[in-house]
């Protein structure tokens, strides 16, 4: 009984112990972000001081080095909402139909073959894929359509969408994956087709993971900057088509961070900029959480 006892003793101590050590990860990395959210505003607040939150976000222009200085970054926030919009649509059904494609109907053999490569694109440095927008799609486009230049919102929505296909693939694959094998046997033995099977039961049940996937996707490419930054064409302007040039937010930042100087109205801007681009995120990881969590209970109603 002794024994018994020093050992429940260690155990529990252990466990406490262990608790201690996830707290101190969660804290650290809470800590961490809280940190970087308040240097953020810190740096992007004071261009307020010059420039109104109307002008700043609504305000055509962003010339930051004329004298007088213009600070609009409505361009830069239309191109990011475009690009990203854009590339969700080619991505989405893309690799969503992929996964359905590797999961129920590839060979195993087949799909033991394309598995692996799509994550390994999945792996892909972005500036090699901005490197191949550049020297290949690029001239095609521009031949091809006969437009000015191929440097355009098209082209960086294709690589962005070429970037987070195998993210949505990948992760859609595993939650269809995850459906029990006991449903799909039901759903065939009322009479169902394999077509009213996968449309009706494993899609469902697997609304959850596959919007999950599809909110990791288009979080990849609304926060991208090195393929936006070569590819999109860097003009800061509102498109007026998919072939005119765009400079999204991230690309600004990147772009033009090195050149402001220190504490000046140019650097306080592009921390402002990043403060929008962080908003953006925020709302759009919180309606995306609302999605999946409405599609968790409708996949779980239709079961």
């Amino acid at each position: 009984m002794r024994k018994n006892g020093q050992r429940g003793r260690i155990r529990r101590r252990n466990e406490q112990g262990i608790r201690f050590v996830f707290f101190l990860v969660a804290l650290a990395s809470i800590s961490t972000l809280t940190m970087i959210v308040i240097f953020l505003f810190a740096e992007g607040i004071p261009i307020f001081g010059k420039v109104s939150v109307k002008d700043f976000l609504f305000g055509i222009h962003w010339y930051p080095t004329d004298d007088p200085a213009a600070f609009g970054i409505f361009p830069l926030i239309v191109a990011s909402i475009s690009v990203t919009a854009l590339s969700s649509l080619i991505s989405i059904p893309l690799g969503v139909m992929t996964a359905l494609y590797l999961a129920e109907i590839a060979s195993a053999r087949l799909r033991e073959v394309v598995k692996p490569v799509v994550e390994l694109l999945a792996a892909l440095p972005s500036v090699v894929i901005g490197f191949f927008g550049m020297v290949v799609v690029a001239p095609f486009l521009q031949e091809t359509l006969d437009i000015p230049t191929g440097l355009n919102l098209f082209n960086a929505s294709l690589m962005l969408a070429f970037m987070s296909i195998p993210t949505i693939c990948s992760i859609s694959e595993d939650a269809i994956f995850s459906v029990p094998k006991e449903l799909k046997e039901a759903s065939l033995a009322l009479g169902a087709t394999r077509w009213e099977t996968i449309a009706r039961v494993i899609l469902p049940a697997a609304l959850s993971g596959i919007s999950t996937a599809v909110i990791l996707g288009m979080s990849r490419a609304i926060g991208e900057t090195m393929v936006v930054l070569m590819v999109a064409g860097g003009a800061a302007m509102v498109p007026s088509s998919v072939f005119d040039p765009v400079r999204p937010m991230p690309a600004s930042i990147a772009a033009e961070m090195a050149e402001a100087p220190f504490r000046s109205d140019h650097y306080y801007a592009l921390f402002a900029t990043g403060m929008v681009l962080f908003a953006f995120t925020l709302l759009f990881n919180m309606a995306a959480d609302h999605v999946s969590q409405r599609y968790r209970q409708v996949g779980a109603a239709t079961l």
